[in-house]
């Protein structure tokens, strides 16, 4: 390339003092201006002047000789055709010129002079800013500012050669370096030449093209090489091959390479370092919200990327361009992919699951690079590294959180950006809270967070299920130590902890789930199993899926009540339905296994699970019937505090009735409603039950008691004799009375 000086370099635009450093860009540019010049010189001796496009183009045959007389008489259009003439500047060897530039797209492309001057066309029209009242003068409509192949064709000395311009194929559209002249028709499957539609250069393509050594745009920072990517991510990927098909990729079109890894890992660690092993140099695309979702904005990246001889890397934020399209299955490829897959370049694409590569042409497609979750032992690394000073003292916290939470790198960052805005330490309390409210569980309708309503105070069992139900919270307590310390893990898959809560209806099983939240401190989420099983072959292993992937994210709990019906035995196949049922089964098993949290199965039909269930469950709790002491200790715990029992006999009501403790908190709130819309009840023996104390809020005695008593009975359908209610029988032969 030649160096100029503003003052002595020859005008090539309509502006003064616009110049490029190319030489051979410069002639096609005076080619232009000149011929628009001599364009603008005819216009005034046309009959039909600037009003009659129809004229104009009636006359153009009538008026063509005497055109071509006028550009060798006329002094000024004489002066401008001699002006064509100039010689041509000498391309440089293929080795100096500078890739991107003007010359080099004619090399490269093998453009012939008719496309040379269609781009310098288009060209002008970005690149000069008076340029659009003169071709909107050429054009004969003050509204066109761009150039159109209709133009072009004027203009040109071989006005059939532009015909071969009009090809989507041709490397001028296929590469990107001006927009299509195409029109699309109602059918959405036809394109057809469209000679009036502009044709132009993207802005950011034009300035590569005449400024070759101009800084890449702002939205395109290079990523940088880095010295250290240990624990940033792992590539899984044979170099060797991936290199030759990643280089056969680029020289045919477009080579997409997915970057396959879970949520906030490190995909752009990961390109970086794989750049950095193969020796590409990548530029990442910034998110721009608004520009980033347009095609047209992205193809002009493309386009840029090509002409410096760099790849691109689109993150996360890019996965709108995966949404597949609605309609025929002609379209179920997104338009951008195919509008750019000529474009020889290489995108890494940041993908969390498999299926939003749907949008993409499977021929597009190359190998991918696995990014590899972070291990524990890399996340309470990481968090060392980026909480610094404030991680002093933490070390057991920072392990339980690399356990529970297994998050990714870049979500660590976000979280560890936000402690250290904090002045001060960091406590233990302060960590774990930053990083729940970085917890984004979607399970959608397959499941619902429950808020835990009771304490451990309220579980009321045997001292063998008490110790066991202790048992579990232990466990759940030392996962970390075991896990990655003693080294179970290895041999586990660090895998969780699955128990069976069996036992009649009311016995304790929810309450129990909900307690174990609350002492471990972990989020807790009932399955509804009405959502997670369907009856479409494939559905509820997809269901099932979506759970424990959302679930694995974070110490969760999964309470699968009435788990018989989805963990029930496999049979013998005697039908579709058996076959399909059995596999349900058996991928239920699988994730079960690889499930890293708690999940809690409950039932009162144990023998009805498949016992490969129970084989992989680490703890089963048989809730019984509560005995006698049980019971009074369940009475007097569900009473309110704030009610008056004084006339209650407890030790009656625990030894006459066998009731769980579910069917005696029903009877205690049956109570306490009718109680608080009655008058001032009577003992059996007459007396009127004492006034209530300002400390208490009601008053319950036994003849509401008794009553709700023989209502649940009633909804049980178990029938019970007077002679069971004791001294408080009359209660109950008052209310038959009342009722016959």
């Amino acid at each position: 390339m030649r160096s100029f000086h503003r003052d002595t370099a020859p005008i090539v635009t309509f502006s003064p003092h616009l110049q490029t450093a190319d030489d051979l860009a410069a002639y096609w540019l005076r080619q232009v201006t000149v011929r628009l010049r001599r364009e603008i010189c005819w216009r005034p001796r046309e009959p039909a002047g600037l009003a009659d496009r129809l004229s104009d183009s009636l006359g153009m045959q009538r008026f063509w000789e005497e055109k071509q007389a006028f550009f060798h008489s006329d002094p000024t259009a004489k002066y401008l055709s001699d002006q064509l003439r100039e010689a041509r500047p000498p391309q440089g060897a293929k080795g100096r010129t500078q890739r991107g530039s003007f010359s080099w797209v004619i090399r490269r492309l093998k453009l012939d002079d008719a496309a040379t001057f269609v781009l310098a066309l288009a060209l002008t029209a970005v690149f000069d800013s008076a340029a659009g009242s003169v071709l909107a003068a050429c054009l004969n409509d003050p509204m066109k500012h761009y150039p159109t192949l209709a133009l072009a064709q004027k203009l040109w000395d071989a006005p059939e050669r532009i015909l071969t311009l009009a090809d989507p194929a041709h490397p001028l559209f296929r590469f990107g370096l001006l927009g299509p002249p195409l029109q699309t028709s109602a059918t959405d499957s036809i394109s057809f030449v469209d000679w009036e539609s502009p044709v132009s250069v993207p802005a950011l393509v034009a300035n590569q093209l005449l400024f070759p050594g101009s800084p890449l745009p702002p939205a395109l920072p290079p990523l940088t090489p880095v010295a250290d990517t240990a624990g940033d991510g792992e590539l899984i990927l044979d170099p060797r091959q991936a290199g030759a098909l990643l280089h056969r990729g680029r020289n045919n079109g477009l080579a997409i390479v997915p970057v396959f890894g879970p949520g906030g890992s490190a995909h752009l660690e990961t390109v970086r370092a794989w750049a950095q092993y193969t020796g590409q140099e990548v530029v990442a695309c910034n998110y721009l919200p608004g520009i980033h979702e347009n095609n047209d904005y992205l193809k002009t990246i493309a386009t840029l990327c090509w002409l410096r001889e760099r790849s691109l890397y689109l993150g996360q934020e890019a996965a709108p361009l995966l949404a597949q399209p609605g309609g025929q299955t002609q379209h179920r490829y997104s338009p951008l992919w195919l509008s750019i897959q000529s474009i020889p370049i290489t995108i890494y694409l940041s993908i969390t699951h498999r299926s939003q590569l749907g949008s993409i042409p499977p021929h597009l497609l190359q190998p991918q690079i696995k990014t590899a979750p972070l291990s524990f032992r890399q996340r309470r690394a990481l968090w060392q590294k980026l909480l610094g000073p404030k991680a002093d003292g933490l070390q057991s916290v920072i392990s339980e959180c690399s356990r529970r939470f297994r998050y990714e790198q870049e979500t660590l960052r976000r979280i560890a950006d936000g402690l250290g805005r904090l002045t001060g330490s960091i406590s233990a309390k302060d960590l774990i809270a930053a990083c729940r409210s970085h917890l984004e569980l979607d399970m959608g309708e397959l499941a619902q967070p429950v808020a835990p309503r009771f304490k451990g105070e309220n579980l009321i069992l045997p001292p063998r299920q008490h110790r066991q139900f202790r048992e579990i919270v232990k466990a759940m307590q030392s996962l970390t130590e075991v896990h990655y310390e003693w080294g179970t893990g290895r041999a586990w898959n660090e895998n969780g902890i699955s128990v069976l809560f069996a036992g009649s209806p009311g016995t304790g099983k929810t309450m129990a789930a909900e307690i174990l939240a609350l002492e471990l401190d972990l989020p807790i989420f009932r399955i509804d199993l009405s959502q997670v099983v369907n009856k479409y072959i494939g559905e509820t292993e997809k269901n099932l899926k979506r759970l424990f992937d959302a679930a694995d994210i974070s110490d969760t709990i999964l309470f699968f009540d009435e788990a018989d019906s989805l963990f029930g035995r496999r049979t013998e196949v005697k039908d579709a339905h058996d076959r399909y049922a059995n596999l349900e089964i058996s991928y239920l098993l699988e994730r079960m296994e690889r499930f890293k949290g708690l999940a809690i199965l409950a039932t009162n039909r144990k023998k009805d699970l498949d016992e490969a269930f129970l084989r992989r469950l680490r703890y089963i709790i048989d809730f019984p019937f509560p005995g006698t002491e049980e019971r009074k200790s369940i009475w007097r715990q569900v009473i309110p505090p704030t009610v008056d029992h004084s006339g209650i006999d407890i030790a009656f009501m625990a030894r006459q009735f066998q009731l769980t403790g579910g069917h005696i908190r029903s009877i205690v709130l049956n109570a306490c409603l009718q109680a608080a819309s009655s008058k001032p009840a009577t003992s059996p023996e007459g007396k009127v039950a004492p006034v209530v104390k300002e400390t208490f809020k009601g008053v319950l005695t036994m003849e509401h008691v008794i009553a709700a008593i023989k209502r649940e009975y009633d909804k049980m359908g178990q029938s019970v004799s007077l002679e069971h209610f004791g001294p408080y029988a009359g209660i109950v032969e008052q209310m038959e009375k009342n009722e016959g």
